[in-house]
């Protein structure tokens, strides 16, 4: 398997081959056929200093006029077509590669080593394998560690941190998207915080989800919050918007984005959806009223006394100003879920379109970062999986393999956790923590309310919180505030907030936004 990934890189990536230069020898590569490829692959960029990508069917029919028939055949027929298929199924992650290249060929070396000084020692060659041992010297670091400014490289090298750091792993629409898009990054460690009972795994589970509908390969572990059960059963609501339970199958109002000027009937512009307002005209409404103390039985009262309003964002002004008030739409009543309907929910939406999501799933009290590793290990060895993100539901269940007391505990698992997205190919890694007890009497979650140990602030590149006011009227009304606590890269603030309608009746903790 790691053979046929250096093949790839060989054949189609530039970098790759310029980062192995000082590491590449041919005969570290132990499978005969690969090791003809990767010579041509080589010798490719030698002479031309570029991968060859397509190019290197040009070259096998060339060099196939001198190859043994068999040969020629099995390389034409099973391998070429393959290793194309790979290639276009599968983005090459460079420095993953780079990382898993240099431990194979440090691992071959060392095997060669032993080999020709075992076979010395046998031939009782006794100086001579002591010469050989002399002379021993590791393999070089794949890569450079240092960089020369005035190295043409290093305009790559810009154009790929800006990439990097820039492209999203998951994307939202609208005011969420703008929100938290760009922190959603490669080698990020993002955190939700929040109390308990606030939605932190249903926000988790629509994170993975849309990764997953975007094409990433995502990673979900269950640090024994919930059983594999209750995730599936989940995960199957989410995909069929309807619940397994008749209680929540009953007809109900789920949340819908507004406007302020339009409720208000104070919009004059041509775009606009309606031309009346959402309250009577003998109602004493004002702002503070529609934004912050409006109730789901104020907007029952509203949505049956007008027949007509209708919700409107239409403007392009909208998007760019905090002018968000909550609407209502009713959602009819539906049948329970039941596993035939969840099965073939599955079969659509992953196995029809063979997306990669893969959930791993732990009691309390049993999960370490250790065995995170080990399992990413696992997966990588027996098909090749690499995550483009990794969820963890969530970190303050995780373990030390050694017993601590519970602040140290914390720094050690978030230190790993910050880790865990530096490696493996550099994953967005997405988690959760629990606030503090003082969280639960607050309207907006700020930095002092993280629990246990500060530090884990200093590790997220991103820290959000899940807002909701004490009383229950946004939880009430289908409402979540996202607020920012940390960010590493840009200015942050715990008063720049994005609202979030949910129905989670329906499974969905995310069904549209504004501010």
């Amino acid at each position: 398997m790691i053979e046929r990934k250096i093949i790839i890189g060989l054949i189609t990536s530039t970098e790759y081959l310029q980062q192995i230069t000082n590491i590449w020898d041919v005969k570290l590569i132990e499978d005969t056929t690969a090791k003809r490829i990767a010579g041509w692959a080589w010798a490719h960029f030698e002479k031309y200093g570029r991968a060859a990508g397509r190019d290197i069917e040009t070259i096998f029919f060339e060099k196939a006029k001198n190859l043994p028939k068999i040969i020629a055949e099995e390389i034409e027929k099973d391998i070429m077509p393959s290793l194309s298929e790979e290639f276009e199924q599968e983005s090459f992650n460079l420095e993953y590669m780079l990382d898993e290249t240099q431990k194979y060929f440090k691992e071959r070396r060392l095997k060669l080593f032993a080999s020709d000084i075992q076979a010395l020692l046998s031939g009782g060659q006794i100086e001579e394998a002591e010469k050989i041992a002399a002379d021993y010297k590791p393999v070089a670091d794949a890569g450079e560690t240092s960089l020369d400014l005035s190295d043409p490289i290093v305009l790559e090298r810009i154009e790929k941190a800006f990439n990097n750091t820039t492209q999203p792993v998951i994307t939202y629409p609208g005011q969420l998207g703008t929100f938290w898009n760009s922190q959603l990054v490669k080698g990020a460690l993002v955190a939700l915080l929040a109390p308990e009972k606030r939605g932190k795994t249903f926000l988790l589970i629509d994170l993975a989800m849309k990764a997953c509908q975007q094409g990433k390969r995502v990673v979900f572990f269950e640090a024994g919050d919930m059983t594999e059960s209750q995730l599936l059963k989940r995960i199957s609501i989410y995909l069929t918007q309807r619940s397994d339970q008749q209680r929540y199958c009953e007809p109900h109002w789920e949340p819908v984005a507004d406007c302020f000027k339009n409720q208000l009937n104070t919009c004059k512009l041509k775009e606009r959806e309606c031309d009346s307002g959402a309250f009577n005209k003998d109602d004493d409404r004002d702002i503070q009223f529609i934004r912050q103390e409006v109730t789901l039985e104020n907007l029952i009262e509203a949505y049956e006394s007008n027949k007509d309003y209708k919700p409107c964002t239409a403007c392009e002004a909208y998007a760019h100003n905090s002018w968000g008030a909550p609407w209502i739409a009713p959602v009819e009543k539906c049948d329970p879920l039941f596993s035939k309907d969840a099965q073939d929910a599955y079969t659509r939406f992953f196995i029809k379109f063979k997306r990669h999501f893969k959930l791993s799933t732990h009691a309390n009290d049993t999960l370490s970062i250790k065995q995170i590793y080990a399992q990413l290990s696992l997966w990588e060895k027996q098909d090749g999986f690499i995550p483009d993100l990794i969820v963890i539901d969530y970190a303050d269940l995780l373990i030390t393999e050694k017993e601590m007391d519970e602040r140290p505990k914390q720094n050690k698992i978030w230190k790993g956790l910050r880790k865990l997205s530096q490696e493996k190919g550099q994953p967005l890694v997405i988690t959760a923590t629990q606030a503090d007890a003082a969280s639960y009497d607050q309207y907006k979650l700020k930095m002092k309310n993280f629990s246990e140990d500060k530090r884990k602030l200093s590790h997220c590149t991103a820290m959000y919180s899940l807002n909701q006011d004490p009383k229950g009227r946004e939880k009430h009304i289908g409402l979540l505030r996202i607020g920012e606590i940390v960010i590493r890269e840009g200015d942050f603030s715990p008063n720049h907030e994005v609202i979030v309608l949910q129905n989670l009746k329906t499974g969905r903790p995310f069904i549209g936004s504004m501010s």
